[in-house]
């Protein structure tokens, strides 16, 4: 009897086996039969009707690269492994037990075909070959499908969970802020009040932060409302809030030609703050940070913003990871500044993306390191 033919026969022998294996892991010791089976017998028909396809070089080598024109049979197994993958998830399934399920599965099914003494077929073969190929493919199915539904979950945990902090958060900042002008409070009691207020709004804006990489993250471009405006004003001011922020800091502003165009000034503000915060955290404390800002004239000509700082160049590795979210290491050794959850540079870079610009880093000993912000004056949110 040809593999295919034999899983077609014995689903139910296979499937019993599955269902030992699944209940004896930790997750699995108390489900039913039917959660235990879960997708099993789907895949294992899909698997043996997709071995008995007739299949082309072109097909065989599609389904090997994970293309979906392998065949409607190979899409069809990948549909019920997919689901599979995501049914263990609300299973409490980890996921080396889910490939371990697989492993089992492989050698249940050619353990129970050779003890039922199959004649010898010169194609046994490439049964076996298109068997492995085909377990191999749901394998892979059904970890994206875990994976997926895993991610989905943590984003959306992490967006409820800056969502429901903003309310107490702003809560504590304005009785904060009502405590410190009260004048009913003595000098110490008024700058614990404000400490309170600063500490609140600190929380606040690593929850945006976090609120905005978990929009990103579930595949949402960062919004924009775009509307006219001089960014030579707005790094001005920005340039004053962080000097007030880091009094014993240099920073020099330069501005230059024409800096107005459509763009979100509430959005920019964060690729400033950002920028100039990480500039001041892994700069040489006795040297300045440099903020320019440059614009040709024309409708077509980009307006560029640049941070400089002096201090240890950001080594090789660390220059390939740099804009990657939360796992972002200091490049000198320092570790990220106080009220930072390592998601600066990356809004900074999904900010600017979002508006059709770009950023870049140089870094070296001699020139320093400068962060270089490339923006059309219509960018792609206007």
């Amino acid at each position: 009897m040809r593999l295919a033919d034999f899983i077609l026969g014995n689903t139910e022998a296979i499937l019993a086996e599955w269902e030992v294996f699944a209940r004896g892991t930790v997750a699995g010791a108390t489900m039913d039969k039917l959660a235990l089976r879960d997708h099993a017998e789907a895949i294992l028909r899909a698997t043996a009707r997709d071995m008995m396809t007739a299949q082309t070089a072109t097909q065989q080598s599609a389904k090997s690269m994970g293309r979906e024109d392998a065949g409607e049979e190979s899409v069809r197994l990948d549909g019920a492994s997919e689901e599979h993958g995501v049914g263990r998830v609300g299973s409490g399934f980890d996921l080396a037990e889910v490939v371990s399920e697989y492993r089992a599965l492989r050698a249940s099914v050619i353990r129970l075909w050779r003890e039922s003494g199959p004649d010898a077929d010169r194609r046994d073969l490439d049964d076996l070959t298109r068997f492995n190929e085909s377990i191999d493919q749901s394998l892979t199915e059904a970890v994206l499908g875990y994976q997926r539904r895993i991610n989905q979950s943590r984003q959306m945990f992490l967006a409820i969970l800056g969502h429901d902090l903003r309310n107490p958060l702003s809560s504590m900042m304005m009785s904060g802020e009502a405590l410190a002008r009260s004048g009913q409070l003595d000098a110490r009691q008024s700058r614990m009040a404000a400490q309170i207020s600063a500490s609140a709004a600190a929380m606040g804006g690593m929850i945006s932060d976090l609120l905005d990489f978990t929009s990103t993250g579930l595949g949402v471009a960062i919004p924009l409302s775009p509307a006219a405006m001089d960014l030579e004003t707005l790094c001005r001011e920005m340039v004053e809030e962080t000097r007030a922020a880091h009094p014993a800091c240099t920073l020099r502003f330069e501005a230059e030609g024409d800096l107005t165009g459509e763009w979100d000034a509430t959005r920019l503000r964060q690729v400033v703050s950002n920028l100039l915060g990480n500039a001041l955290q892994h700069g040489a404390q006795d040297c300045p940070v440099d903020l320019t800002v440059s614009g040709g004239r024309g409708e077509d000509a980009d307006v560029v913003l640049a941070v400089r700082n002096e201090g240890p160049p950001i080594l090789p590795d660390a220059m390939a990871r740099l804009f990657d979210p939360l796992v972002r290491g200091s490049a000198s050794g320092q570790q990220r500044r106080a009220g930072s959850i390592g998601l600066g540079l990356y809004i900074a870079r999904e900010v600017v993306t979002a508006h059709g610009g770009s950023i870049e880093v140089t870094s070296s000993a001699e020139d320093g390191t400068v962060f270089t912000v490339r923006l059309p004056r219509r960018g792609a949110g206007g």
